[in-house]
């Protein structure tokens, strides 16, 4: 039993779990057709439930996912996994009939008429009955999580944001407070509002599909799956005392202390490859961080594009402008992950790194 659990604990390392995550999004997407069919998803549903059921049998996994902070964390996974096979399987079911020549389900109901009266109002009144009932057992079987007035004499270890900031929080480990908390999410709010003005497909509007708006759904799907979902569920669980990895049967020990080694590119390049020292000019000791921030985002591209033909046909689809920013807005999303795997692996701290000015990268 301990070998299993030593395992699992194993394979929920930053770096292993991030590629677990990674390779279960392809899954979702290459295998839709499969695990979107009612008896396949009953029966992992019924199995992540009994797995979930035998790991309440730890002592440690137990109190940490039954903290009053962590139960909407639950709810939340199983709400969006929900709806993630709600949504999916729609658009399977739309799809196999615009393949067959059919209309969408939708179009079935679109000339319906819906009263507000009765109809939607006495739905919404039931359902805020049914909300308001859950919310008061809710607070009758859990107490707050409230804790004493803030004093400087304590200090609470691990200190979490709230789990809604879990993700940005994750962030602030592998870049400087102005990308992880000004820039990346900027980035995130204009690349939402660029989707429509990127993808003009007109397809799939007013009805679930995949196949005809894959542009659209497979990098929203990445961002919120796996950069922020995952990342959310990473901070609540695995983070602990010190803002250290603990696997989900680990014993959060406050005294763990990692010899991390933490470097920069210049140092990887002047002292690692040259042996010499760093130079005393910023801008000098930083040029391989800039070649290779440059490279990714000017000299990279045009390489994929050359290489990659699902690439080309987006270039001659969308133009170079609307085909530019989306490979901006999605090389600056794949920073993200490319530097959280440099940190695990390499122990890479920045590609540029100026403190002189506080520009870090």
């Amino acid at each position: 039993m301990q070998a299993i659990v030593n395992f699992i604990n194993l394979l929920f390392q930053p770096w292993s779990y991030f590629l677990i995550t990674v390779f279960g999004f392809y899954l979702l997407i290459r295998y839709r057709e499969q695990w979107t069919e009612p008896k396949f998803a009953l029966k992992a549903f019924g199995g992540v439930m009994i797995i979930l059921g035998l790991a309440m049998f730890n002592k440690h996994f137990r109190e940490i996912s039954t903290l009053p902070d962590n139960v909407p964390i639950f709810i939340m996974v199983f709400s969006v996994g929900f709806f993630t096979w709600l949504s999916f399987r729609q658009a399977v079911v739309n799809d196999r009939r615009l393949a067959q020549g059919q209309p969408p389900v939708e179009k079935e109901t679109s000339d319906k008429k819906v009263y507000v009266w009765p109809d939607l109002v006495y739905i919404e009144f039931i359902a805020t009955i049914v909300f308001g009932a859950a919310l008061l057992i809710w607070s009758l079987c859990l107490h707050a999580p409230l804790e004493e007035a803030a004093t400087p004499a304590w200090t609470p270890n691990p200190s979490k944001a709230p789990w809604y900031f879990l993700g940005l929080q994750e962030m602030l480990v592998y870049y400087d407070p102005w990308l992880a908390g000004v820039v990346f999410p900027t980035l995130i709010i204009v690349g939402l509002m660029a989707i429509p003005y990127i993808d003009k497909n007109p397809k799939g509007s007013g009805y679930y599909t995949f196949n005809e708006r894959k542009l659209a759904i497979i990098p929203v799907l990445f961002g919120f799956l796996i950069l922020w979902v995952t990342l959310i569920f990473l901070g609540t669980f695995l983070r602990g005392p010190g803002w250290n990895f603990f696997g989900p049967f680990a014993e959060w020990d406050p005294h763990k202390v990692l010899v991390l080694n933490n470097v920069n590119i210049s140092e990887y390049f002047w002292v690692k490859i040259l042996g010499i020292g760093l130079p005393s000019n910023p801008i000098v000791r930083e040029l391989p961080g800039f070649a290779m921030v440059g490279f990714y985002f000017v000299g990279l591209p045009p390489l994929l594009t050359q290489k990659i033909p699902l690439l080309q046909s987006l270039l001659e689809k969308l133009g170079v402008a609307r085909y530019a920013v989306f490979l901006f807005l999605a090389l600056s999303m794949a920073a993200l992950p490319i530097k959280m795997v440099l940190r695990w692996t390499l122990n890479l701290k920045y590609i540029i790194a100026i403190p002189e000015v506080f520009f870090n990268i």
